[in-house]
């Protein structure tokens, strides 16, 4: 039997097969709310079979937005759109789905990719001033963070709280709390970014603390039957910055209070990053982290064949491959998997009629 196509559970939630759409920012909202383009979107991985769609980054508050353009679930506006997105999209798919909530700290206020992608100035058209663990900019001559304080910690811990709880409401299947890429978590981790001297900064453990802080609390809010995991970039990329064996500390804490998974993503964090790319270059980091904790991981990041995803799998490296940039590519990339690796996939019943001659049964 193909591992990739064997059922996984992360916490209570079953999953058909081990293949999760992994989180992807699409820069088409509208002051955080959800559009048309979000139901087309969603629509489409919502029928690849996949057996997770994690809905992208959603900011807990409209200041932890990457972008003017992000989605937000932070107010009653952005919740009703979101969910208009969700019975649509639910109405044609049984898909487990996800999300992933986020706070953007330094790397806020930014223009979309294809607009250049770089920082706008608090008072410039859809700029606005940033927060971030220390008034560091993310890039050398771009505008400096506000840093802090810890009564503006809290109000991020209760963004995290409060959105968590309209996850629940929107019948969410899955949390994941975003602490990678160089968002507002992560630069609490890191020490490029982190220069405090107060309970949250300096020693790993003060550096960890927000992390798992906002862990705790949304855990606590969110009914046990709804799995809540982490997203973590394994290093930053950067001598003397984040590293793998800081986020095996990290990993173990968060196994320790009951995390249901964690997906390993890297980098992000600082503009000096060399990431030494390649096919599955990140599937080292969730191969270590994977030999120390007892809770379910992802491995993501240039994993493009289906016998490349068996085999890290098969091999003991991951527990599930999420995928980006190829389902985008292909948004029927499971299917074409499980064709290759004989295995069977979910596909919706308008859709049964072009299972292929060669690969007759492929479709459950």
């Amino acid at each position: 039997m193909s591992s990739l196509f064997s059922p996984l559970s992360l916490g209570s939630l079953s999953l058909s097969n081990r293949i999760i759409v992994a989180p992807m920012c699409q820069y088409s909202a509208d002051n955080g709310k959800a559009t048309d383009w979000h139901l087309m979107h969603l629509g489409n991985m919502a029928l690849s079979g996949a057996g997770l769609l994690i809905l992208e980054a959603s900011a807990v508050e409209a200041q932890g937005r990457i972008t003017y353009a992000d989605l937000g679930l932070y107010n009653d506006d952005t919740e009703a759109a979101l969910a208009r997105t969700l019975k649509s999209v639910r109405r044609y798919s049984d898909i487990p789905i996800g999300i992933q909530l986020a706070h953007a700290g330094r790397k806020a206020s930014s223009r979309r990719p294809w607009d250049g992608g770089g920082p706008i100035a608090p008072g410039q058209p859809n700029g606005w001033q940033t927060v971030a663990p220390s008034a560091v900019p993310f890039h050398e001559d771009g505008p400096a963070p506000e840093a802090l304080d810890e009564t503006g910690i809290e109000r991020i811990i209760v963004g995290f709280v409060d959105s968590a709880r309209r996850a629940v409401r929107l019948g969410l299947q899955l949390i994941e709390l975003h602490a990678a890429h160089g968002y507002l978590l992560h630069q609490f981790l890191s020490p490029l970014s982190n220069q405090r001297e107060d309970r949250y900064g300096g020693s790993l453990e003060n550096r960890m603390r927000l992390a798992l802080e906002v862990f705790e609390s949304v855990r606590e809010v969110v009914p046990a039957e709804i799995p809540v995991g982490v997203r973590i970039s394994a290093s930053d990329w950067v001598e003397g910055g984040w590293d793998l064996g800081q986020s095996v500390t990290l990993a173990l804490a968060l196994d320790s209070l009951g995390c249901d998974y964690i997906h390993v993503s890297s980098g992000g964090l600082a503009p000096e990053q060399q990431i030494a790319v390649g096919p599955g270059y990140q599937v080292p980091f969730s191969e270590t982290i994977r030999s120390a904790v007892k809770m379910p991981v992802m491995a993501v990041g240039l994993i493009s064949e289906p016998e490349q995803a068996e085999a890290i799998l098969a091999e003991g490296k991951a527990d599930a491959i999420a995928l980006a940039r190829g389902m985008l590519y292909d948004p029927r990339w499971p299917w074409h998997a499980a064709a290759k690796l004989g295995a069977k996939v979910v596909a919706p019943p308008q859709y049964l009629r072009c299972e292929p001659r060669e690969h007759k049964g492929l479709f459950d």
